[in-house]
C-alpha cells in the first residue's frame, strides 16, 4: 500500500512502532491519523513464511533502541518475532523549529506542549513499536498534533 507521497510504509526505515496509543489518555480520532497494522502484519507474515530473515526485519538503529528502553512507553504486546519480550513504544515529533531527526517525546504532557504550538506550524508525531531484545521494529502510526490548522 503507497502513501500519497510515494512511500510505501512496509519498506519505510523509521525509528518508530504499534497501533495503540503512545500515552495514556492521548486522544484518539485525530484527523490525519495513519495506522501501519496492515503493513505490520505483511512483514511479520513474510517473515513467518521464510520470505524475510530476522536481520531484515530486526533492524532498529542502536539510537532508537536507547530510545526504547530509557524513555519508550511499555505495552503488554509480546515481540512478534522473539515473543520473550514486551514491546515499547518510541514516539517523535517533526516540524518546524525541531531537529531534522525530530523529537524523542517522553511524557504525555510533553506531547499536549507540542499540540498547542499550533501558531509554529504543523507537526507530526511518528509512533514506533520496538523490542529492545532482538531489535524489531515497525512504523505503528503517524498522526497531526494539530489537524485543525492542516484543514
Amino acid at each position: 500500500m503507497m502513501e500519497r507521497d510515494g512511500r510505501n510504509p512496509s519498506l519505510a526505515s523509521t525509528p518508530m512502532g504499534t497501533a495503540s496509543r503512545p500515552f495514556r489518555g492521548a486522544p484518539s480520532g485525530r484527523g490525519g491519523e495513519i495506522d501501519y497494522r496492515l503493513a505490520r502484519q505483511h512483514l511479520i507474515s513474510e517473515y513467518k513464511k521464510g520470505r524475510l530473515a530476522q536481520h531484515e526485519v530486526c533492524d532498529a538503529h542502536p539510537e532508537l533502541v536507547r530510545a526504547a528502553r530509557e524513555v519508550g512507553q511499555p505495552t503488554s504486546e509480546d515481540c512478534p518475532i522473539c515473543h520473550d519480550h514486551k514491546l515499547v513504544l518510541v514516539s517523535y515529533v517533526f516540524g518546524p523549529r525541531l531537529p531534522a531527526f525530530g523529537r524523542c517525546i517522553t511524557t504525555a504532557k510533553e506531547l499536549k506542549a507540542f499540540t498547542k504550538r499550533s501558531k509554529e506550524g504543523e507537526f507530526a508525531c511518528y509512533v514506533v513499536e520496538v523490542c529492545p531484545a532482538c531489535h524489531w521494529n515497525h512504523l505503528a502510526r503517524t498522526f497531526l498534533l494539530n489537524p485543525a490548522r492542516s484543514a
